[in-house]
């Protein structure tokens, strides 16, 4: 009653798959019910529908929901064909194990059968043909299936649609369902389901369909006053009214309703059930409300001290009075939380302590034995020597499996215990360290290991362990430059421990604003701590950081070193070494001018990061596809697709950071100056703050250009300094980002030519034996401009070469403004024929991009040096249409541009901007703040 809307959205979405709907609901507001009405009619039309459900206290098996999930995949399981992949899934569901393929050999350790975990559950789902898959109440989800359940969710199988229920209130603080914000990918459908309360009509209906006539106005209104529209409580009061039959007397029944609250109102209909059970009965009732869990039969028998025949006499009495219910795996748990709650606090406290005792003697018995749940009894006892030993054991187990969410959950409560010894504060600060950089509670991570590093009473060894994991934490989320002193000071504590010493040094390496000497100092200490431990990860990720300085520094070795990177690999640490080398090479390919290796490699790097579920490589690794797609001129719909990538990864800082420099460059190039200043500046402040420099260097560049072209060439030069310091800090020339040129044209605009001249030269004293075409290209327009005045000829030269650089790199935006460039140096050399061919490339080029400043700035520039396009027609007449001109003032007016801006973007004077502006509004039939709806395109405000 009263879902219609939301079963209809919820069917359309599953019968279209690929398709992800999230049902967010408060607890009682009837997710559960919404999804098992979908999941009756899909299996009704012959669709398979697979459950799972998330547990308050789970015990660390990392994907328990979807495994109870798939268990009940048989009967729809192809009896050939399955991929060989799916095998890693027999030991996962035994039941099945006999339908599956062969299971791989172990080997690489917990991790790499993790990573054939997930791909074996996609493998398997897709092989089931259209399917539904429903996991219930995510917010208890552990963080391996909810890491599962993101990686699917972002890559469906065609034919899943995938259901996930949970309450917003419940999950932990600034974290979404999925752990990180979701935004359907392209090709995929699906929706947001928000329940709220039933309406006053809704509760009417529900009312007469439970109790046909006697269902009166006056009951129907009691009912929605005591349950405020939560379909949990409104049920739970007709169940009760229906139980009572003809004997209720229904203006008394609306008497007790209207006296009632909605939390008493659950609590009597749970008690009265209560009262009216036979000792069996309210024995399993109780050992369910203290398991708090789903139990089996035995499980709950011996709880409730009963035998198993008069355990199983409780149980059908507990499920015929629909206190409990069975769960598809043949477990029993209550029909809802609130009201297993109610019967908890019905147990008088002697008996719920004898129960709680009784629960950990029987969960000890089972193998494994539950830890998670064994301690929460433990601690229900009040015995908290005895919890803290149960809690240690539970987050060992728990990090070992690879379960980091409920490890570090244990973990903050044993070290929040007060008087807690030494020893064990070490052990568990020890282990918290070297979890807590991966996790995704940082604000209570850092707090944490910061009090814990200032404790005097722990081993130097212990503080060196928490500190590393503090500055690594720092450093991931680019939270304070503290990152650098912490590590430094980890590495000397950790001098007894090189392996986890050796992870700080190449933690260090990576500073790159500290330069070369820094990082050789750094990778000496690392190989010295590498041969000292010969650890295997440190290995690998030695091996990674060597690569990713080879790509910074444009050495040509690192080609080959590359080929030999082992691609195959099983290892954690391998797999995900090798998917950080190739994306840090990627992204450094695309800075020396490799484009077309770089994207390659940004291929392999995403695929790698696949297979070792670090979604961050996927994310970075289409950071980089768009900032190619930028370079390369595929700007249709560019914003768009940061958009979209940004809407999957709100989180991180790296698309919206690459965002700004690529929709600054369009607004520039569409003359767009103060909406490209804005995203240049933010770009280079944000960049500032990084410990690469080339955000920085890029946003730098881009906002002295915008400044240029404003007339400003004291600011441009101004600005230029910070960057350039940074720049020769880091000795990063080999990485183009457009600093070099700008910096010497803004100096020479400003009469400062020994200073354009010396930049110059230290840019190419910086590329002596590197691989960088970019950065040559950069220095060719620099020495261009140098030359422009006093040997214009030998600039065309410069200027020509840095075109054909650009053109072999794939980059036409910046080939055609060498290729301007190269035309005026030409035109003032007077060979006017060669410099009217390029400049008319020139136009045609920007004219593709849709670079209307560019454009106009050309012609201008054509104008100016008296040559003209050959062939050009007559001038013809467009009536009422608009010419060419008038479009792209009518853009830029659509774009909220002023008349002195449209000006300055054209090179047209005021008075000739006032007369195309009327004829646009003419021809339009609109108004200035109209002109975007008249040209059908979004107005400056989206």
């Amino acid at each position: 009653m009263g879902r219609r809307r939301e079963l209809d959205l919820l069917m359309a979405a599953a019968r279209r798959p690929p398709a992800v709907v999230l049902v967010e609901g408060e607890a009682g507001i009837g997710k559960s019910r919404l999804v098992d009405e979908a999941a009756a009619a899909l299996r009704a039309e012959g669709r398979p529908v697979l459950t799972g459900f998330c547990q308050p206290l789970r015990e660390p098996f990392p994907y328990g929901p979807v495994s109870d999930a798939l268990t009940k995949a048989g009967q729809w399981l192809p009896d050939t064909g399955l991929p060989e992949a799916v095998g890693a899934l027999v030991r996962l569901l035994p039941n099945l194990a006999d339908r599956l393929p062969p299971a791989p050999p172990e080997s690489g350790g917990e991790q790499a059968e993790r990573l054939r975990l997930i791909h074996g559950v996609r493998a398997l789902l897709a092989a089931l043909g259209p399917t539904v898959l429903i996991i219930e109440d995510m917010h208890w989800v552990d963080e391996a299936t909810r890491d599962l359940l993101l990686l699917l969710a972002r890559d469906l199988p065609n034919e899943l649609g995938l259901v996930l229920t949970y309450r917003a209130e419940d999950l932990p603080p600034d974290t979404s369902v999925l752990g990180a914000a979701y935004r359907h990918p392209s090709g995929a459908g699906g929706a947001v389901i928000r329940l709220g309360p039933l309406t006053a009509e809704d509760v009417r209906e529900l009312a007469s369909a439970a109790l046909g006539p006697v269902a009166t106005p006056a009951l129907a209104s009691a009912l929605y006053e005591r349950s405020e529209g939560l379909p949990l409580v409104a049920e739970e009061d007709l169940l009760t009214l229906t139980e009572q039959g003809g004997t209720i007397d229904q203006r008394e029944a609306v008497l007790r309703l209207q006296d009632t609250d909605v939390p008493k109102g659950l609590r009597e209909a749970v008690t009265e059930r209560l009262a009216g059970m036979s000792p069996a009965g309210s024995a399993i009732v109780a050992a369910a409300a203290v398991l708090a869990v789903p139990s089996d039969e035995t499980l709950l028998a011996a709880v409730a001290g009963l035998d198993a025949e008069t355990g199983t006499d409780g149980l059908v009495e507990a499920l015929r009075s629909s206190l409990l219910r069975q769960t598809e795996d043949h477990r029993y748990a209550f029909r809802h939380v609130l009201a297993q709650q109610v019967a908890y606090q019905h147990i008088p406290a002697p008996r719920r302590d004898r129960l709680h005792r009784s629960a950990v003697a029987a969960l000890q018995e089972l193998a494994p034995p539950p830890l998670v749940q064994i301690a929460h009894h433990t601690l229900a006892l009040g015995d908290r020597a005895a919890w803290l030993h149960r809690a240690e054991e539970a987050a060992e187990q728990a990090a070992a499996v690879g379960d980091q969410g409920t490890a570090a959950a244990l973990l903050h409560q044993i070290l929040d215990e007060p008087g807690l010894d030494t020893e064990r504060r070490s052990r568990a600060a020890t282990v918290l360290a070297r979890i807590a950089y991966n996790g995704v509670d940082f604000t209570s991570a850092a707090r944490l290991l910061r009090r814990l590093v200032e404790d005097p009473h722990l081993p130097r060894a212990v503080r060196g362990e928490i500190r590393m994991g503090l500055g690594l934490l720092l450093l991931n989320e680019s939270a304070s430059p503290s990152w650098v002193s912490e590590l430094e000071l980890a590495v000397e504590e950790l001098s007894e421990r090189p392996a986890t010493a050796g992870r700080g040094m190449l933690a260090l390496v990576l500073n790159e604003r500290a330069g070369p000497e820094w990082a050789e100092h750094w990778m000496d200490r690392a190989r010295q701590a590498l041969d000292e431990s010969g650890d295997e990860a440190l290995q690998a990720a030695y091996d990674a950081t060597w690569m990713t300085l080879l790509g910074w520094r444009g050495d040509r070795a690192i080609w080959d070193v590359l080929d030999r990177l082992p691609r195959d690999a099983d290892s954690p640490a391998e797999l995900w070494q090798t998917a950080r080398a190739l994306h840090n090479v990627a992204e450094a390919a695309i800075a020396l001018g490799h484009d077309g290796r770089a994207s390659g490699l940004v291929t392999e790097s995403r695929e790698q990061g696949r297979r070792a579920g670090a979604v961050i490589v996927e994310c970075y690794g289409l950071v980089l596809d768009l900032w190619l797609d930028t370079l390369a001129g595929r700007w249709d719909g560019l914003e768009d697709r940061f958009d979209a990538l940004i809407a999957a990864y709100p989180d991180i800082s790296v698309p919206h950071v690459e965002r700004l420099l690529a929709l600054g460059t369009l607004a520039f190039a569409r003359g767009q100056r103060d909406l490209a200043l804005e995203h240049f500046d933010r770009a280079a402040k944000h960049g500032a703050r990084q410990i690469a420099v080339s955000t920085e260097l890029r946003g730098t560049a881009g906002l002295m250009s915008v400044r240029l072209a404003q007339g400003a060439e004291e600011e441009a030069w101004a600005a230029a300094g910070p960057a350039l310091a940074a720049l020769r800090s880091a000795q990063a020339w080999t990485k183009a980002t457009g600093l070099v040129p700008v910096a010497v044209e803004a100096a020479l605009a400003c009469g400062d030519r020994a200073s354009a001249r010396q930049l110059v030269e230290e840019a190419h004293q910086g590329l002596r034996g590197s691989d960088a075409p970019a950065a040559v290209a950069e220095i060719h327009v620099a020495r261009g401009l140098l030359g422009l005045e006093d040997d214009p000829e030998h600039a065309a030269e410069e200027f020509g070469a840095a075109r054909r650089g650009w053109l072999d790199i794939g980059r036409p935006y910046e080939a055609a403004r060498a290729t301007e460039r190269q035309g005026h140096a030409l035109a003032l050399a007077r060979k006017t024929d060669e410099a009217t061919e390029l400049l008319v490339a020139a136009v045609d080029t920007y004219s593709a991009l849709g670079a209307r400043a560019d454009v106009s700035r050309c012609r201008h520039l054509m104008r100016d040096l008296g040559l003209t396009r050959p062939g050009t027609p007559g001038r013809r007449g467009y009536g009422d249409r608009l010419s060419p001109r008038e479009r792209q003032v009518a853009e830029l007016l659509a774009a909220g541009a002023t008349n002195q801006v449209i000006a300055d973007t054209l090179y047209l004077s005021p008075r000739t901007v006032e007369n195309h502006v009327a004829s646009v509004l003419r021809k339009l039939r609109t108004t200035r703040k109209a002109v975007a709806g008249a040209l059908g395109e979004p107005g400056p405000d989206g």
